[in-house]
């Protein structure tokens, strides 16, 4: 295969292997013996928004998913996979929903253009549109709308996160367990702490807790 960024991508992982083993001998044999990240960190698929690098985290300490737009999707069992064995096999205490200005996914929701299959993804986006629709479109700068938008998109998943059986359950066993809303700023590098957080049930609507 004559590809340079091939190439290029493999001889940077034994670059990479070789620093990381010149400071530490044994890095990697530690690392091989399991890992138990404090983190979970459920983030939009784009390419610019790494969430190791993001926070500043090491291999081990942050368990990633990641999906167009940052998404809690009840039904989405990729998600609920990992967001159980983060909660139930490595006892993660923090869970970050962070979304990003900028956000493709959202900006489509915004829109009617049909751009394939993700069409059907995108619905769950417009509904938060739809349930925020009024404050949204009072909102006459478009930019300025289109960054409120990415703001509760992230609030309404962490709101989600927080009525999963999985979570829930965690609460009724005493588990520490936290949600948070950030959002990652492209042309800044900095988080914006959206001061969404639940660590209980309490502040669920009563329809939403569930009992055990």
């Amino acid at each position: 295969m004559n590809d340079d960024f091939y190439k290029k991508i493999l001889d940077n992982n034994k670059i990479w292997s070789e620093t990381k083993l010149a400071a530490d001998p044994e890095y990697f044999n530690k690392l091989a013996k399991g890992q138990s990240p404090p983190l979970l960190w459920i983030g939009c698929s784009d390419s610019r928004v790494p969430a190791n690098e993001v926070i500043g985290a090491q291999p081990g300490e942050v368990f990633v998913h990641r999906n167009i737009a940052n998404m809690v999707v009840h039904s989405d069992m990729n998600m609920l996979s990992v967001l159980d064995y983060a909660v139930n096999v490595l006892k993660v205490k923090h869970v970050i929903v962070c979304g990003h200005y900028g956000c493709g996914g959202v900006k489509a929701a915004m829109g009617n253009d049909s751009i394939g299959l993700i069409d059907n993804w995108i619905r769950h986006i417009k509904d938060v549109y739809r349930h925020h629709r009024q404050y949204l479109d009072s909102i006459i700068d478009e930019h300025d709308r289109f960054n409120a938008f990415v703001e509760l998109n992230v609030k309404e998943q962490v709101s989600d996160l927080a009525k999963t059986s999985i979570v829930q359950n965690a609460w009724k066993n005493g588990q520490e367990l936290c949600l948070h809303g950030w959002v990652y700023g492209l042309d800044t590098g900095v988080v914006k702490d959206l001061e969404v957080n639940y660590c209980d049930n309490t502040e669920l609507e009563k329809v939403s807790r569930l009992k055990f």
